[in-house]
């Protein structure tokens, strides 16, 4: 694990959230990512899933923003969110992940699960990662390294597992189009 790998690859979720291109992450902007997931899910934001998925980016944002000092109003530039997420997620290893991450993961897979089964089967991975901006053939890929017990579909702790190997450099899958 390099700290260039973990910058990269956060330089490029800042990219990838700052929606409205203004050099900050809102609020705002990761509603904006929630709203996608839910439109190419079909799924209304006053449904159960679509209300705790918000939420679930919202809370996020909210902590993250806390913790950074500028307040939940407030914006992150991207050294504040580089920071932010090295002390409160890097840092925090599982438990940083588990806090911060897992909650997302979770409201998404219960979004993306449209089969009820409780794991997200590739149909549905794809059609979650084209709503963030990867191709069909680059989730295909995705699909098949992260579903390390070879069942044919995911759960939340190989998507958590996923997005931090993802993020300290031992897992090069796409994740962010």
């Amino acid at each position: 694990m390099t700290t260039a790998v973990k910058n990269e690859r956060l330089e490029l979720r800042f990219d990838k959230w700052d929606s409205d291109r203004n050099g900050l992450i809102e609020r705002s902007d990761l509603e904006a990512e929630a709203h996608r997931i839910l439109a190419a899910f079909d799924e209304s934001p006053s449904t159960p899933q679509g209300r705790a998925l918000l939420d679930s980016f919202t809370g996020t944002y909210e902590y993250l923003a806390e913790r950074a000092g500028v307040g939940r109003a407030g914006g992150l530039d991207r050294q504040q969110f580089i920071q932010v997420i090295e002390a409160e997620v890097f840092q925090g290893g599982d438990a940083g992940f588990g806090r911060v991450v897992r909650p997302m993961i979770q409201a998404i897979l219960n979004v993306c699960d449209t089969d009820g089964d409780g794991e997200v089967n590739p149909t549905e991975f794809a059609k979650w990662l084209k709503a963030v901006g990867v191709n069909k053939s680059k989730a295909d890929e995705s699909f098949r390294m992260i579903d390390t017990n070879g069942n044919g579909s995911l759960t939340v702790d190989e998507l958590v597992a996923a997005v931090k190997a993802y993020h300290f450099g031992t897992l090069d899958v796409p994740l962010m189009g």
